[in-house]
């Protein structure tokens, strides 16, 4: 019985703790400059998996996803279109509806795409190193099911900690207002 309890109920205590912590967030390494200078390559981001279940990707988020044609490896960068949106790019400009972004986090580019219309159920994804980022402008979308969570924390290398910024977008009367909010998880709207 004492061994029961001094090894066995303490290892199988860790073991819960360790697999609740994985259900809520999980821990990921940015391997690539796409998301510069929001989030750097080489920096370790936790991914809050919870808030997805109470609401949808936003306009602005930052989400890391499994992308269909490289399992394993997780991409990460910005929702600019939900589903049912039209996203267009101008000059580098980007049009989602008709109204132009306000990206302030975004690197200009000279990019043109022609408008396209999000699948139902898929998001419109950039990154914001947009001369370095492999992303929605080359034909492909993110399937819901294929998001992991919702970036948050910087937390490798110490220097960079940091709760991840994302951009609150909303069109109103024509425009496209940026506004940050933290990466915190929220569960309520």
């Amino acid at each position: 019985m004492k061994f029961v309890k001094d090894i066995v109920i303490p290892v199988l205590v860790g073991l819960a703790i360790f697999f609740l912590l994985r259900a809520l967030v999980e821990p990921f390494v940015v391997e690539h400059s796409s998301m510069w200078p929001t989030i750097e390559e080489g920096e370790y981001i936790l991914v809050d998996k919870v808030s997805y279940h109470f609401h949808e990707p936003e306009r602005g988020d930052i989400v890391v996803f499994r992308p269909p044609w490289n399992f394993g490896r997780p991409y990460i960068k910005r929702v600019i279109g939900l589903p049912g949106d039209v996203v267009e790019i101008k000059d580098g400009a980007v049009f989602v509806n008709g109204n132009r972004l306000d990206e302030p986090y975004a690197g200009w580019t000279q990019d043109i795409l022609p408008a396209v219309q999000v699948p139902e159920g898929e998001y419109f994804v950039l990154g914001d190193n947009r001369n370095n980022s492999y992303d929605s402008r080359r034909g492909w979308t993110v399937n819901r099911k294929d998001i992991v969570g919702r970036a948050w924390i910087t937390y490798w290398p110490p220097s960079r900690w940091k709760i991840i910024e994302h951009a609150a977008l909303r069109i109103q009367a024509g425009l496209v207002v940026p506004g940050y909010v933290g990466g915190i998880l929220c569960l309520t709207r």
